[in-house]
């Protein structure tokens, strides 16, 4: 399908892990999925998609074809099933779009950027290894820095606190607007619209 975008979701398998801070990549791609009306199925890639055209383009029309993807292995081994789907729809890394959390980004916030480092993400970084590049836009959403010295390995495998909870669903909704503008109208113009002071 020339011309498609894959938008992944990252996030580790399992309910016991649904709402934990790591898997808020997973939670915007679930809203992705349910905008377009489309339940993600499972696929031989080892992620469940579903195919949709994401936004809306100019007058109105559908935005491009997308394939939305939650790999379900743990977060770490990302990288196999991203590049399998990326290989399977022949998706070019101009046009992938990973979604995840950011412990740099504060809360309630989120940022786009293409390329540059990890941040000691382990499914950026196993992503970047199997496709030999870190060349791929990023939707970050912001979880922020855990609390006193709580480790951040622990704090990102917790669920968001009930003050957080009050305000996810305007989060998650901002991050499908990030991904949605930035497959319709491009990078430049998602980053000045979230990115500008709010």
């Amino acid at each position: 399908m020339p011309g498609t975008w894959l938008v992944v979701g990252l996030g580790n398998p399992g309910t016991e892990y649904e709402r934990t801070r790591h898997n808020v990549g997973q939670t915007v791609l679930a809203e992705l999925a349910s905008r377009a009306s489309a339940p993600l199925k499972r696929h031989r890639t080892g992620a469940r998609v579903a195919e949709v055209r994401l936004g809306t383009g100019p007058g109105g029309v559908p935005g491009p074809r997308a394939v939305l993807a939650a790999p379900t292995s743990w977060m770490n081994l990302s990288g196999g099933p991203v590049a399998g789907l990326a290989k399977y729809y022949d998706v070019d890394l101009d046009h992938l779009v990973l979604v995840h959390d950011e412990l740099d980004v504060p809360f309630g916030e989120v940022r786009l950027k293409r390329g540059g480092g990890e941040g000691g993400h382990n499914g950026l970084r196993s992503t970047s290894k199997s496709l030999g590049s870190k060349d791929y836009a990023r939707v970050r959403v912001g979880i922020g820095r855990p609390p006193g010295r709580q480790d951040p390995a622990d704090f990102v495998l917790k669920e968001f606190s009930s003050t957080e909870r009050k305000e996810l669903p305007f989060l998650v909704a901002d991050a499908a607007d990030a991904v949605e503008q930035l497959v319709v109208e491009g990078l430049e113009a998602a980053q000045q619209r979230f990115h500008a002071p709010r």
